[in-house]
Parts: C-alpha cells; structure tokens; sequence
C-alpha cells in the first residue's frame, strides 16, 4: 500500500497552514489554521473491508518542566512519548482520499464533536483532551484532527506520523470516546496492509 500528500513531502516540514500553532513573532507562539492536509492512497491490499488513520507525533517531552517557558530550553536528551493528533475510524473501503480541509479548519475552543463524522466515519479523541484539561477556558473532548503545537522552546524538530491502516474488518471494535492506543490494541489483529508519511515541525526560533 502506498500513501501521498499533494501538501507535504515524506521527512520534510510540514507547511504552517496544516498546525495548530505558529511563531508568533517574539519567539513563542500561536494558534494557526489547523487545516487537515490532503491524503491519497493506492495498492490497496485484497479483501480490505475498511481503513484506519492515525497522526501521532512520538516526540512529545516526558516531562513538562520546562515546556514553554522562556529563556529555557526543553532538553534533547529529555525521553519521549507518544501524542495522538488524529484517530479516524471504519473509513469505507472505497475511500482512496482525504481532501485538505475535509475534516478540519480552524481550531475549535474546548474541542470539535464526535465522534461521529462524514463518510460513516467515527473519531477518537486526540491528546489535546488531556493537555488542556487544567484549563478552564480550554477544557473539553477534543475529537478529530488537531495538528502540530510542539512546545516553543524544544530543543529537537517534532515528527508527525500519518498512519494508514487496511483491515479485514468494516468496524473496529471500540465504542465511545476512544483514544489512539485504544485503537491500535483494537485493530492489532485486522491489519492486512499499512502504509505511513511523516513530517516534521517546530516552533522553536533556533531551529527555525
């Protein structure tokens, strides 16, 4: 299986437009268009009966002490850990695309609803869910795509994972508010096919 972006090229960054935070010119950031980039895929496995598309980014600091904050650098050599951006279930098999934008534009305050969603399709939560749950004014259920926000002040470029998934089964077997772990336990035994496109982000000025 293979699987294209006509928005961004395999290991280089990935434009503004598709993340949820930008520079916002003083060395920190702010929010941006968080528009869903275009997705296309071809030699679909035989007998796929539905598809399964994840974002995550395996670069996120184990640790939050020195995320964001200014004059202070977030180490390299701090450990890393899993954050899911996208989870999107039970596409149909007939879907050979994402068109940009289709699913996102625009970052939604406290959280777009799911998880139902267009094509038959259902939404997990992204781990926005729990990154924003301290705050009163950002605090909700954070279903669908949400793109990069990486800390401001990380010392490395973040990679951002788009995972596709064919499976032997037209619905995967979680219900509710599912997360992305949630879903890769679930569709472990189904998967006859997959394919994957990475970019790379960063808000940090040195890098830039």
């Amino acid at each position: 299986m293979k699987l294209h972006s006509d928005d961004f090229t395999d290991g280089q960054r990935l434009p503004t437009r598709f993340a949820a935070g930008q520079p916002d010119g003083t060395g920190q950031a702010t929010f941006s268009d968080n528009v869903n980039p275009h997705l296309a895929w071809s030699d679909v496995p035989a007998g796929t009966q539905s598809f399964v598309l994840t974002c995550h980014d395996p670069d996120v600091p184990s640790r939050g002490d020195d995320v964001n904050q200014p004059g202070r650098e977030v180490p390299a050599s701090l450990p890393r850990v899993d954050f899911f951006h996208w989870t999107l279930v039970d596409l149909p098999a007939s879907a050979r695309e994402i068109a940009r934008g289709e699913f996102r534009d625009g970052f939604t305050t406290k959280g777009k609803a799911g998880p139902a969603t267009l094509h038959g399709a259902r939404h997990g939560l992204n781990d926005f869910t729990g990154w924003f749950a301290g705050d009163p004014a950002m605090a909700g259920q954070y279903f669908g795509y949400d793109g990069p926000f990486p800390p401001f002040n990380d010392a490395i470029p973040h990679h951002y994972v788009f995972t596709l998934y064919a499976l032997s089964v037209p619905k995967v077997a979680v219900d509710g508010a599912f997360t992305g772990p949630q879903v890769r336990a679930a569709i472990a035994p189904h998967v006859i096919g997959q394919a994957a496109i990475t970019a790379t982000y960063t808000l940090n000025a040195r890098l830039l």
